[in-house]
């Protein structure tokens, strides 16, 4: 008989349950820490595992990466065996970005991104450049008016050239600490802090990297010695965007020709380079009147005459310039035209060969202003309408101590005024030669007033070297902004009468930085310094600042030779004034033929001919003449040796003093150069 199983009954259906809830909890935990992690490498990968930096676009040669961990924009070689330039964004954008995703993926020459709430960043790549020269246009724009946008370009084994001249100018200009502040030209007499008489939004670096900024965006710079410059954009409630491009090349030299023939779309027209060969003599005077500026004129052109000096230019201040022009009041101020034989001649001023000073201001006092008020010209000066009743109310600014107003240059009629007054001056006194300083400066920035986007920036200091042209290819400009193209002459910042980079020896830093941005032809501040309200005493800082300008285009004085009694000034004077006309005037006049041309510098930095050679990069004491000549005076006081640098070490150079050969890339280690000489070297043909 079967005997049932001993095993008691169970119910699987309760138990399948129990096990499925164990199973469920179970899995559950998995998938929790499948998920846990997951998450864990995904956070690993972005923070640790993944690179530093990733390559945005990549030309030909060149190109550029973000680099995540420093908010960098780095531009280098494919290989990544040379580094062109970094560009730190600073503390913009102030969050994490692990990594960067182009939004243009579609295009492989341009790169697009968004922060979020905060920016858009655009570059672009431009390879229509020669070969070995690649551009990248970058631009951020701002999503709210809150935005800081400021890039930084690194000065980490870079020289940096270019920019704007500075009060104590060096070269490079890596040494230089100025706050951040409009990048727009201001006079370095009232503003020694800011940025001077020549200025383009243009910088060039070592590496082989140049830097163009775009000339119609507001911008602030800042220059951090020793570490880097800044471009930022100027507080306000606009959206302001950061523009610029940079261009990269074999070598500074290859890439400056250019991104450099960028500054000016404008053909180039050479100036009246008869100017070159004559000296100009400052006429200090404190008189009251005309007559006697015609009397000292006549006493210092007598001098100079007895001296063996006479042939040169005599070079009258604004003052000198008004008293003169005041012997004949209607044919200088009245709207109407007179007829020349209406005005006193002035046979004696006639016979002379001077300049005349002039500028757009007139004081509110002055017969012009009072005129305008009266025929209802008020617009011939910078005004703005009133609130109340719409009437133009000239601004007020100071000029030389006096309250006064400024030419309006977008006035047509205005310009048309101060032209035909120029040209009454012209006939009145005779004179060929006239300098229109003053356009530095704007009342809007005074008073803290928007001025109208005619007049933003720099606009009027450009107008103002278009109206000094128009005038003719004899006319001196003290200041000067996208202006090189013009037939100008430009009179360098005035000058400190000591050895020290706000002196004699900033002098060849700011001859390479005026040459370097387009404009060869300036003329060189007064032997001496005009800073200075005396006559310059010291016989050596005379002679060594002679020695200097006796190379450059005009020689200017101020202290007459024959004021230190010494017969060896004199006759140095007169040996320099005739090297300059028989040895360097020529030269110029070659190498302003290749400027006019190709637009390469007559004035260049030693590493014109050895762009690959970092020990010329910092050489600021020595200068080229074209290809051919180099010049390297003493600029140390009581020094009668110096150390000089030959450039190219594939060539020769003779010293034209004893006709010693010496080979390229060679240091010349205390050299002799005595008190009445000058070190010249000339290359040797190969």
């Amino acid at each position: 008989m079967w005997n049932p199983s001993p095993i008691p009954e169970v119910t699987w259906d309760s138990g399948l349950k129990e096990m499925n809830e164990t199973w469920k909890g179970a899995i559950a935990c998995l998938g929790v820490a499948i998920f846990f992690v997951m998450t864990i490498g995904i956070i690993y990968w972005q923070v640790v595992d993944q690179p530093n930096k990733n390559w945005i676009l990549k030309g030909s040669f060149s190109g550029l990466i973000w680099e995540r961990r420093t908010h960098s924009l780095i531009i280098q070689t494919l290989t990544e065996e040379k580094t062109f330039v970094e560009i730190d964004v600073g503390n913009f954008p102030d969050l994490e970005v692990p990594f960067v995703k182009n939004l243009c993926w579609l295009n492989k020459t341009e790169f697009c991104y968004t922060w979020d709430s905060i920016a858009d960043l655009e570059i672009s790549m431009d390879s229509d450049y020669a070969p070995g020269t690649e551009c990248y246009s970058i631009n951020w724009t701002p999503l709210h008016c809150k935005v800081d946008l400021k890039d930084c370009f690194s000065m980490a084994n870079i020289s940096w050239y270019g920019g704007a001249t500075v009060h104590g100018q060096t070269w490079p200009l890596n040494n230089v600490n100025i706050s951040s502040q409009p990048f727009v030209v201001s006079n370095l007499r009232d503003n020694p802090t800011g940025y001077g008489s020549v200025l383009e939004r243009y910088f060039l670096g070592s590496s082989g990297v140049a830097l163009l900024i775009a000339q119609d965006v507001p911008v602030n710079i800042s220059i951090d010695s020793r570490r880097h410059f800044c471009l930022q954009t100027p507080p306000t409630t606009a959206l302001v965007p950061l523009q610029y491009k940079v261009c990269v090349g074999d070598n500074m030299k290859t890439v400056h020709q250019e991104a450099g023939s960028q500054l000016s779309e404008h053909e180039r027209v050479l100036p009246n380079t008869d100017i070159l060969r004559l000296p100009f003599w400052k006429l200090l005077v404190n008189v009251d009147s005309g007559a006697k500026v015609e009397r000292e004129l006549r006493t210092f052109y007598n001098r100079l005459k007895r001296h063996g000096l006479g042939e040169g230019v005599i070079s009258l201040n604004e003052h000198s310039t008004m008293l003169i022009s005041d012997m004949d009041h209607e044919s200088l101020y009245s709207r109407k035209k007179t007829s020349l034989r209406q005005t006193r001649d002035l046979p004696l001023v006639k016979l002379l060969n001077i300049s005349i000073t002039l500028s757009p201001y007139v004081g509110v006092d002055s017969r012009p202003f009072q005129t305008s008020l009266q025929d209802g010209t008020e617009n011939y000066w910078l005004s703005l309408p009133s609130r109340a009743n719409g009437y133009l109310a000239p601004l007020l600014m100071k000029w030389k101590g006096r309250f006064s107003v400024k030419l309006n240059i977008t006035n047509p009629a205005a310009v048309s005024w101060f032209l035909d007054r120029v040209s009454s001056q012209q006939s009145h006194l005779g004179v060929e030669y006239i300098t229109l300083e003053g356009g530095e400066g704007s009342p809007f920035t005074e008073q803290a007033i928007a001025p109208p986007k005619a007049l933003a920036g720099d606009e009027y200091i450009g107008l103002f070297a278009t109206m000094a042209a128009k005038i003719g290819d004899s006319s001196i400009i003290t200041a000067g902004t996208r202006s090189s193209h013009l037939p100008l002459f430009v009179r360098m910042t005035p000058l400190q009468a000591d050895w020290s980079y706000s002196g004699l020896k900033g002098i060849i830093p700011s001859i390479l930085h005026y040459s370097l941005l387009g404009y060869n032809f300036f003329i060189p501040d007064a032997v001496g310094g005009t800073l200075s309200n005396e006559f310059i005493t010291d016989e050596e800082l005379f002679i060594r600042w002679l020695e200097i300008v006796c190379f450059l285009p005009v020689i200017s004085f101020r202290t007459p030779p024959w004021v230190s009694g010494e017969d060896k000034v004199l006759n140095l004077t007169h040996s320099y004034i005739a090297k300059h006309q028989e040895f360097v005037v020529p030269l110029i006049v070659k190498y302003a033929a290749e400027w006019l041309e190709e637009g390469s510098p007559i004035f260049r930095p030693i590493w014109w001919l050895s762009p690959d050679d970092p020990v010329t990069f910092t050489v600021d004491d020595e200068f080229l003449i074209g290809d051919e000549i180099l010049v390297a005076p003493v600029t140390e006081r009581g020094a009668v040796c110096r150390d000089i640098y030959l450039p190219g070490s594939d060539l020769q150079w003779q010293d034209s003093s004893n006709a010693r050969v010496f080979d390229g890339g060679t240091l010349l280690e205390d050299y002799p150069v005595s008190l009445e000489e000058v070190a010249v070297f000339l290359r040797r043909k190969s």
